[in-house]
């Protein structure tokens, strides 16, 4: 049995602990603007928190504060609609600042709202969150009792405005403070238009138009700019080929789609790829990794990058033109005529074939390594044809990263969720896991992860069993820091910090209340279809035991890279 405390007002009404306060007035202000709330109570919180759960706001709690901006993070990537996440003060903002870093690099756009030293001044068991925040080049704003829900707003569309994570903080003695004569704010500036120069117009429609054999790369830009129907029409019209960063995968739905470009692309795809002689990115990074190390496309290939923001990680390979993006292509649609002569499609017919698109792991289909254990291309390439294709495929980082994007197809971009590789780290997977769950509890959540980052982020995966109606975990599972060994372990280095005790995660999962099987062939597969067809709900484990030996394209190629 609970009892409620309540205050008896002069008018002879009672309020409640979580009314009529700066905490009660933001909560209010979260409630109108996000989605869902993602946090883990404490003292520096608790009143924000009561107000929205009492009135059935939508709220999971995390076990680490470290998943609360990790599910934050995987809601926006499945859905593109903003959410919110908290923690209490000091340790709990601390224990966030890994997955508020990655939101940062990754450019996801939530608002995080946070406890904080008191207003009068810090306690010794206080840090300066606003410093540190910064040193990850993420913004702090501040309530108080005349600005909280104007400041809460802003939040939320700087947020938006800057396509990046936001972090509110309520000072300690302010939370149950009493709101003031309000303060208004300045008015947030206009983010600038970039309009497109008619003349980079005319030049690019030109060598499109010229070229024998173009490709547009579109990214999460292009998505964000809603210009997949106008790149689409202008690809037909070309007679084009298309790929796709991660983040913007199977935007096109094309049969003339090579797929992800990048470390992740399929060989015999990248042969494809490699034939152009005009590229016209949109809307994506030429970084590193993007660029496959440099070796996605030749030298001699005419790229040129669209996008109104710059990024210095970008390689000098292409040819930078700042410009709105929707903008750009609508001025390319009507300079651009339809191809008169036989185009790249009419001489590369393959690309459309069932065959040329399938799962089959032409690079290696052997069912074991070298070691005996499972090639764990063989694995995801027979899940493909296993799990539901209505899916969300999320991943944690690690060197297992280089197997579900090459093989695992997903219905479209909001369904590849990657959270971890911005910021290089691993462990966030059960967290935006779960996020990706509350988000489209339509699709079945497939969390792939590895063996480190599953140990790394295992105190939310209970969360993300509570929060998936249906999903399925794949661990695979190389007994190891397979990066690291792949890496350093190639090169003399001792590998015993790179070694990990196996570690069953199905029988973890049974534990805790799923089903799961250990795999060590091909056939236990099986043990997942026959569960598939039976359950509608719940949550499936299979722990599969890869091989140390096979190392996928991505890491291949860094590793020469690197040299």
């Amino acid at each position: 049995m609970t009892s409620t405390s309540t205050e008896i007002l002069s008018t002879g009404t009672t309020r409640l602990p979580d009314e009529g306060h700066v905490a009660a007035i933001i909560a209010d202000v979260v409630a109108e603007r996000a989605g869902h709330l993602f946090g883990l109570m404490g003292n520096g919180n608790v009143h924000l928190i009561s107000r929205l759960t009492r009135r059935s706001f939508p709220f999971t709690s995390a076990r680490h504060e470290s998943a609360t901006v990790a599910m934050a993070d995987g809601y926006y990537r499945a859905t593109g609609n903003i959410a919110a996440a908290t923690t209490t003060y000091g340790a709990g903002f601390a224990n966030a600042y890994t997955t508020l870093a990655e939101a940062r690099i990754a450019r996801i756009p939530l608002v995080l709202v946070v406890g904080d030293a008191p207003s009068t001044g810090p306690r010794p068991f206080d840090i300066d969150q606003a410093k540190a925040a910064e040193a990850a080049g993420v913004v702090t704003l501040v309530a108080g009792s005349g600005n909280a829900d104007a400041i809460t707003h802003r939040a939320f569309d700087l947020a938006l405005q800057t396509v990046q994570p936001v972090v509110l903080a309520i000072p300690y003695d302010l939370a149950t403070a009493p709101p003031s004569v309000p303060q208004p704010l300045e008015p947030l500036l206009a983010k600038p238009a970039w309009p497109a120069d008619p003349a980079d117009l005319d030049r690019v429609a030109e060598l499109l138009a010229v070229g024998k054999r173009p490709l547009i790369l579109g990214g999460r830009g292009m998505l964000m700019a809603d210009a997949v129907a106008p790149l689409l029409q202008l690809g037909d019209r070309l007679g084009a080929l298309f790929m796709t960063s991660l983040m913007a995968a199977n935007a096109f739905n094309s049969p003339w789609d090579l797929g992800i470009a990048g470390g992740f692309t399929r060989l015999h795809r990248l042969d494809i790829g490699r034939q152009a002689d005009v590229v016209l990115v949109v809307g994506a990074s030429q970084n590193l990794f993007q660029t496959r190390y440099g070796t996605l496309f030749p030298a001699d290939t005419k790229i040129i990058r669209i996008d109104n923001e710059p990024d210095t990680g970008n390689l000098p390979s292409a040819e930078y033109i700042r410009a709105d993006i929707r903008p750009f292509v609508d001025g390319l649609l009507e300079r651009v005529p339809a191809a008169t002569t036989t185009t790249w499609r009419d001489n590369a017919p393959e690309v459309a074939s069932p065959e040329f698109r399938s799962s089959l792991p032409t690079e290696n289909p052997e069912e074991f390594g070298p070691d005996g254990r499972l090639n764990p291309r063989a694995v995801v390439a027979a899940l493909d044809g296993i799990l539901p294709a209505e899916r969300s495929v999320v991943m944690d980082g690690g060197h297992f990263i280089g197997w579900a994007p090459m093989y695992l197809s997903v219905p479209d971009p909001h369904a590849m969720v990657f959270v971890g590789t911005a910021f290089q780290s691993i462990g966030m997977g059960f967290g935006s896991g779960a996020g990706v769950s509350v988000a489209r509890p339509d699709r079945t959540t497939v969390l792939v992860s590895g063996d480190g980052g599953g140990l790394m982020g295992l105190a939310d995966f209970e969360t993300f069993i509570r929060a998936t109606r249906r999903g399925v975990v794949i661990v695979l599972n190389d007994s190891a820091y397979g990066a690291e060994l792949h890496q350093y372990a190639a090169k003399g280095l001792h590998d015993q910090a790179m070694l990990i005790d196996e570690v069953d995660f199905a029988a973890v999962g049974r534990a805790l209340g799923t089903s799961g099987v250990k795999v060590r062939t091909l056939a236990d597969l099986q043990k997942l279809q026959e569960w598939l067809n039976t359950n509608d709900e719940g949550v499936f484990v299979l722990d599969v035991a890869i091989s140390q030996k096979v190392v996928a394209e991505f890491m291949a190629e860094s590793v020469a890279a690197k040299g």
